[in-house]
C-alpha cells in the first residue's frame, strides 16, 4: 500500500510537531487506564467462565451477576493472580477506583475481603461511557479489525536497527481508515489518529511526534489481545515507565534492586561478542526454553546488549523451572532474532508478548 498524498497538501516531514511533555504524560496516564480496563474485562470473562459470577440471593433479594468478595480473593490466590490476600484486596480496590467493579448496593466504597456482594459495572450497565472510554473502545475495534485482515498494515518493522511490533506508517493508517469507511476524509482520519495517540493507544515509535499523515513510523502501544497479569496494575508508575525499566516486575520476581539503582555488576567473567557466539565450532550450545509466566512474571533479568545475557534468575520462578541459568545468552524471543538488540528492547518484547514465552538461549559448554 502506497502513501500517496493529494498534491494540494504538503506532507509533514519527520522533525515537525514534536510531542510535548504534557501530551506524553496524558497519553501515558490514558494508556494505564486502558490497561486497567483490559485487565478488568479479561478477569470478568474468566470469572463468568468459572461460574464465580452468578445470581445470588441475600436478605430475600436476588442480585444478578455478582460475586462474593471473599470467594474472589480465594480464587485470585488459587489461580496465582495474587500471592496473598492483601495483594488480592489491593487489586480489586484498583478496579473499584477505576469504576470497573462496585458493591451491589454501593454501600461500600472500598473492597472488603468479606462475604459481601460486588458486581462488574459492565454486567449491570453502570460502566461510565465517557469520551475517553469511547476512544478506547474505538481503538480496540480498529486493532481487532487490523490484526484480523489479510495483508494488514500492522507489521514488524525496523527503524535504526530496532524492530517494532504492530507498526505502521502514518500515511498508511490514514489511507486504510478512509478506504474502510472509518473516516470520511484524510483530515478526519488524522484527527482520529491523534485521538488514539493522545489516549495512549498508538504512539510514534520513539515517542517524539504527534500523529501525522506522513511516512513516520507508529505502532499500537496497546496489544489488546495480550493476557494481562493483574499484578501489573499495582505499580504506581505508568505502564510505559515499567516497560522501559530493566528490572520490571513483569520479568523479575523478588530480585529488584533498591529504587532508582539501575547499576549492576555483570555476572559474565568476560565480554562475549556475537561473532564469538556464532563462529563455527564455538563452545556454545543452543537450547529452547518455554516459560509460562505466573502471577508476578517469568522470574529472570536480562542485561547487557549485542548479545544480551541472563543476569539473574529467581530460584523459585518459572524461568528456573524451565532450565534458565545466569550467563546464558539470549538468541531469540518468540521467534524473533535478538542478538543485535539491547536489554531494554528485549525486555519490552517480553513484556508486551504472550504469557507463554519461548526463548532460544546459547549456553557455554562446560
Amino acid at each position: 500500500m502506497g502513501c500517496a498524498v493529494p498534491p494540494a497538501r504538503s506532507r509533514p516531514q519527520p522533525g515537525m510537531e514534536p510531542l510535548s511533555g504534557a501530551l506524553k504524560k496524558r497519553a501515558t496516564e490514558q494508556h494505564y487506564r486502558a490497561e486497567v480496563m483490559i485487565a478488568g474485562e479479561q478477569l470478568r470473562l474468566r470469572l463468568h467462565d468459572g461460574k464465580l459470577i452468578k445470581d445470588r440471593r441475600y436478605h430475600l433479594r436476588t442480585y444478578p451477576n455478582c460475586f462474593v468478595a471473599k470467594e474472589l480473593t480465594d480464587w485470585l490466590i488459587d489461580h496465582k493472580e495474587a500471592p496473598d490476600r492483601e495483594t488480592g484486596i489491593r487489586l480489586m480496590q484498583k478496579l473499584m477506583d477505576h469504576y470497573i467493579i462496585h458493591h451491589v448496593c454501593d454501600e461500600h466504597s472500598d473492597y472488603k475481603d468479606a462475604k459481601l456482594l460486588y458486581r462488574f459495572r459492565k454486567d449491570d450497565g453502570t460502566f461510565p461511557l465517557s469520551k475517553d472510554v469511547k476512544v478506547f473502545m474505538r481503538g480496540q475495534s480498529l486493532y481487532e479489525k487490523l490484526v484480523s485482515v489479510e495483508g494488514s498494515i500492522l507489521k514488524v518493522r525496523e527503524e535504526n536497527s530496532v524492530k517494532y511490533q504492530r507498526a505502521f506508517l502514518g500515511c498508511e493508517m490514514v489511507e486504510w481508515l478512509v478506504q474502510e469507511g472509518e473516516a470520511e476524509s484524510r483530515r478526519e482520519a488524522v484527527e482520529l489518529g491523534q485521538a488514539l495517540l493522545e489516549h495512549g493507544i498508538i504512539q510514534h515509535v520513539s515517542n517524539r511526534h504527534h500523529f501525522l499523515d506522513s511516512d513516520i513510523l507508529y505502532q499500537f502501544w496497546i496489544n489488546f489481545r495480550r493476557r494481562r497479569r493483574l499484578t501489573e496494575l499495582l505499580s504506581e508508575n505508568s505502564s510505559r515507565a515499567l516497560s522501559e525499566s530493566p528490572d520490571s516486575p513483569f520479568c523479575l520476581r523478588k530480585l529488584n534492586p533498591e529504587p532508582g539503582n539501575t547499576s549492576f555488576l555483570s555476572v559474565l567473567k568476560r565480554p562475549v561478542t556475537n561473532e564469538e557466539l556464532l563462529s563455527p565450532g564455538a563452545p556454545y550450545v543452543k537450547k529452547t526454553l518455554t516459560i509460562v509466566g505466573d502471577a508476578v512474571g517469568w522470574g529472570f533479568v536480562v542485561r547487557g546488549g549485542r548479545p544480551c545475557h541472563i543476569q539473574a534468575v529467581d530460584p523459585g520462578g518459572p524461568a528456573a523451572a524451565a532450565g534458565m541459568k545466569v550467563c546464558q545468552f539470549v538468541f531469540s524471543v518468540n521467534g524473533m532474532y535478538v542478538l543485535h538488540l539491547d536489554y531494554q528492547t528485549i525486555s519490552s518484547l517480553i513484556m508486551t508478548g504472550p504469557r507463554t514465552l519461548v526463548m532460544e538461549i546459547m549456553e557455554a559448554i562446560e
